[in-house]
């Protein structure tokens, strides 16, 4: 046993130091610390290792070290009477030095327990945290004083009560894509101790906003705990998304209001159970594809000094195989490291009440040697799993490389984030598609990536706009990113965007230019809501959120990424156009559809279930489906399909709409359908203040400005036509 003072930690004081210097033997099957009443069994995962040290910490930072005798199927393990809950622990783990066999131990690193519940400080940059290149000859130092630390929790003794998982329907789903801390740090109702914080998202205001606008499950980015790259933290910035990873079994501490020595874990629970009374489901964007390890010049904290080449694919060279382009990518085929990402998984359905998952670069996951492999044992693991084959998966179907783009062919249950969606959406509003027909697809649920393996449109997670890029109101200010706050000179983010500025880049006060933007916005925010499939929706998009044309503010922990809550008056069309479309979609099945459309009466019966037509309102024709300038399509959604199936024991019909879809530089007049309805009504039109109460009637033409979306509701008619 050896003690070293380091500085102490300037978060929650830890317990005194536990009486007993001496551990028994343990279990090695409880990987983590594992407390009962009379002290705490540690086991950690280390199979190369020479020796493993328990580190603990006291609350004036001092370090008892404690050596691991006991070593059982690779796992170094020990039972410490007198380790309570609120210990602050790590570990230092000695072995070969050895690079291009991937063994990098050193006993300076202190090491994060991977399986920890909690984690408490931040990473201080210093040149002892990298990963030494040389033999060892040189030391820069320990690194203990510059590192976060483990910290013990408790027993779960939370009172969940009555706490069970909404269930909502796939084809019921509207998902919110937010970030805990830029969702309420402006929220002038959230007590200020509590903005940016699992609390705060909890406040009744912040629910009922949410419950008001009509989403039904919260995507939280991540909020596993992150740490802030090295090289950020020294241009004085900080990691804002948080998709640098390093604890999985951790909520992330600095959004906690309540402490970070196990409170944290207590706050995210009240968080998830508040939104489940609300009937909002708690979907987590998970980052297991990489660690905030990076390359060999990043910090060194937890994985790699426990066995590197185990946790991180190498590329046959002797460096990571880096298909995340964050340094390195983790190796789930590895059987050990495989049961860390299932046991994480687990712990926050099980133990947190989480209902789903959006995987970051899901593909990185399933990989055998160096290709992607859709049976690959993630994948395969998964499927199997009593626990998460019933929630919510959802691919981000990409990495970084090319091979690794999947879109369309990851296996049921899964859902996918259908970027050719955006794309299509993008392109035809602002004028640059190739007609009306890539569009049309995306439109009616991509059948062409998810009806061949028998999924249906719900496995299209439709979005134009995400955390990654512009923002909607952005997406029609600028046309080129502006990203020199960053600090990389504008070389960060994406160039190819496929944004217009409506003719002047940025802010302006020209009103025909306002104007045009505001109905861009709005077109495209109305194509998402109303499409077959499940639209995601950016937290603030229906505000008008700006971040002045940056498009890739990971970094940007400030006014530019927070949800402005004071509604701009130019903008607060936006919003009213989402509580109206949602509400409209949550109350009819025909416009959120189950089932592929099939161009023909279903059952035999009726209209068909979808027809496309013309600015004349007549059917399109081949001809004007090839037509590259075709830039007006018109949609008639038939509701004479029954609605037992949303609402078992009713059996009548749905309303049927009109839905007119012109991106052209042009005023048209469109003609509405005759012999199906008896009259239309405007329930949405982008290009006027407030539609008219006058029906119009079958045949007649309707002026649309250039740039218009425009939705009506067909009244009365014959069911056959």
């Amino acid at each position: 046993m050896t003690r070293t003072d380091v500085p102490p930690l300037s978060s929650s004081s830890p317990s005194p130091p536990p009486p007993s210097s001496t551990l028994l033997p343990g279990d090695h099957r409880r990987l983590g610390a594992t407390p009962d009443a009379g002290g705490t069994n540690f086991a950690v995962w280390a199979p190369a290792a020479a020796s493993v040290l328990l580190c603990l910490f006291d609350h004036d930072g001092s370090e008892q070290r404690l050596a691991l005798r006991e070593r059982t199927l690779g796992v170094w393990h020990g039972y410490l009477s007198g380790a309570r809950p609120g210990q602050h622990y790590g570990f230092r783990v000695d072995g070969d030095w050895d690079p291009q066999r991937g063994r990098l131990f050193h006993v300076d690193k202190l090491l994060l327990d991977p399986y920890a519940r909690a984690i408490c400080g931040s990473l201080v940059p210093n040149p002892s945290l990298a990963v030494l290149k040389d033999s060892g000859d040189v030391n820069p130092g320990d690194s203990a004083a510059h590192t976060p630390r483990s910290v013990i929790v408790g027993d779960d003794r939370f009172d969940w009560e009555d706490d069970s998982r909404p269930g909502v329907p796939w084809r019921r789903t509207v998902i919110y894509e937010a970030h805990v801390r830029g969702l309420t740090r402006l929220h002038a109702e959230v007590p200020e101790h509590e903005r940016g914080t699992y609390a705060g998202l909890a406040h009744p205001a912040v629910i009922d906003y949410l419950r008001g606008l009509g989403v039904t499950s919260l995507e939280l980015m991540p909020v596993q705990h992150f740490l802030s790259e090295p090289w950020l933290t020294e241009r004085g910035l900080r990691n804002y998304w948080g998709y640098n990873t390093i604890g999985f079994f951790a909520p992330h501490a600095d959004y906690s209001s309540s402490g970070s020595g196990g409170e944290q874990i207590t706050e995210f629970k009240q968080m998830v159970k508040a939104l489940h009374a609300a009937g909002i489901e708690v979907i987590l964007d998970v980052v297991y594809n990489h660690t905030a390890e990076g390359g060999l010049s990043g910090p060194s904290v937890c994985f790699r000094g426990y066995d590197d080449r185990a946790y991180y694919r190498d590329d046959g060279w002797g460096r990571y195989a880096d298909v995340t382009g964050c340094g390195n990518t983790l190796d789930a085929s590895e059987p050990q490291v495989l049961r860390f990402v299932m046991d994480s998984l687990r712990y926050w359905v099980t133990h947190m009440h989480v209902d789903g998952f959006r995987f970051d670069l899901a593909p990185a996951l399933a990989r055998n040697s160096h290709h992607v492999d859709l049976s690959a044992p993630f994948l395969t693991a998964v499927h199997q799993d009593p626990v998460l084959r019933d929630v919510k998966l959802i691919a981000e179907p990409w990495d970084a490389t090319g091979e690794g783009y999947q879109v369309g062919r990851f296996p049921a249950p899964w859902c996918e984030w259908n970027d050719k969606y955006r794309d299509a959406v993008r392109d035809f509003w602002r004028g640059q598609a190739d007609g009306v027909r890539d569009l049309a697809s995306r439109f009616s649920g991509s059948s062409d990536l998810y009806a061949d393996d028998g999924r249906s449109p719900y496995s299209s997670i439709n979005f134009v706009t995400s955390h990654d890029g512009f923002t909607l109101r952005d997406l029609v200010s600028y046309h080129a990113k502006h990203n020199l706050a960053n600090g990389e000179d504008n070389r960060d983010g994406s160039d190819h965007n496929r944004s217009w500025n409506c003719g002047v880049e940025g802010e302006t006060d020209d009103e025909l230019v306002l104007e045009l933007r505001r109905r861009q916005a709005a077109n495209m925010l109305a194509t998402l809501l109303l499409s077959a499939g499940v639209p995601l929706l950016t937290a603030g998009d229906e505000r008008g959120r700006t971040q002045g044309g940056n498009n890739n503010a990971f970094c940007q922990d400030n006014e530019v990424s927070w949800y402005p809550w004071e509604l701009d008056p130019n903008w607060s069309h936006l919003d009213q156009l989402a509580r109206t479309l949602l509400a409209l979609r949550a109350q009819h099945p025909v416009l959120r559809q189950r089932h592929f459309f099939e161009g023909k009466p279903r059952g035999g019966i009726g209209r068909k279930d979808i027809t496309w037509l013309d600015s004349s309102g007549q059917e399109m024709t081949e001809r004007t489906w090839l037509e590259p300038g075709t830039r007006t399509l018109g949609i008639f959604l038939a509701g004479d399909q029954l609605r037992a199936v949303d609402e078992p024991g009713r059996r009548r019909h749905d309303t049927s709409y009109v839905l007119w879809l012109h991106a052209g530089s042009e005023p048209v007049h469109v003609v509405l359908p005759e012999h199906w309805a008896d009259h239309y009504l405007e329930v949405v039109r982008t290009d006027v203040s407030r539609c008219s109460a006058q029906p119009w009637k079958p045949g007649e033409a309707v002026p649309l400005l250039d740039h218009t979306f425009a939705l009506f509701e067909a009244v009365g008619g014959q069911l056959s036509g």
